[in-house]
């Protein structure tokens, strides 16, 4: 695997979960908080290496305009999980706030796949694409040893800085 395969990956699990949640419908409160859980934690995680590795690694004249791009779209995502954080499943705005968090993550993933990892593939060699990866993996061991989520709520003044 190499960095642009794990955050496919990652975009693929999300997709699941963003279906499993739709499947609920009108279900208990509890799995749809457990699925949100699962949610808001998968793209915790997935913000926090994208935005401290792969992005760093990729900040090139050719690819600085979707980056930029890219950090504004992970804060407003992050202002949605947070948001839903402080709500129970049963508030009428719940699901329509997940559904409005599922479509910038549609969004999100187009970009990145269509124009942004084609770049990356061409900018950086496969061993540094490996090696990413690695750098990636060692940082999601450290937060799935926790809630990624409870970091978000922090995150929403501004985007990163590349």
């Amino acid at each position: 695997m190499n960095a642009i395969n794990m955050l496919k990956k990652q975009h693929r699990e999300v997709e699941k979960l963003f279906s499993k949640f739709e499947a609920l419908g009108d279900s208990a409160a509890k799995s749809k908080q457990r699925v949100f859980n699962d949610i808001a934690d998968a793209l915790a995680m997935h913000a926090t290496i994208e935005e401290k590795h792969f992005y760093p690694a990729v900040k090139a004249k050719r690819t600085e305009d979707i980056l930029l791009e890219a950090l504004e779209e992970h804060l407003s995502l992050k202002r949605i999980i947070a948001d839903l954080l402080k709500l129970e499943p049963s508030d009428d705005t719940f699901d329509a706030k997940v559904k409005v968090l599922q479509e910038q993550v549609e969004h999100h993933v187009k970009e990145e796949e269509g124009d942004l990892f084609p770049k990356v593939a061409k900018v950086l060699s496969a061993s540094e694409l490996a090696e990413l990866e690695q750098q990636m993996q060692a940082t999601m061991k450290v937060l799935e040893r926790g809630q990624p989520r409870d970091a978000v709520p922090r995150e929403i003044e501004a985007a990163p800085r590349l």
